[in-house]
């Protein structure tokens, strides 16, 4: 029973983190990876569900852009 509560709990901050980063990227960041998404605001909510359950995705690829950005390897 212990495994299944670290489970859920694991989840639990996982999910929160997810939150966190999708409110993050979506005020902030998703205008810098996709120039067509700047200023359409009424999409953005739809992406929440995807951006919270892949969110360790999300922020190493808007890093590699800033990286590519700024003109860093």
């Amino acid at each position: 029973m212990q495994l299944a509560a670290l489970i859920v709990e694991a989840a639990k901050w996982y999910g929160i983190a997810g939150l966190v980063a999708a409110a993050i990227f979506l005020l902030f960041g998703i205008g810098r990876i996709d120039s067509t998404a700047r200023g359409a605001y009424a999409f953005r909510p739809m992406l929440i569900p995807g951006v919270v359950l892949l969110w360790p995705f999300v922020l190493a690829r808007w890093a590699a852009r800033e990286r590519t950005r700024r003109g860093e390897s």
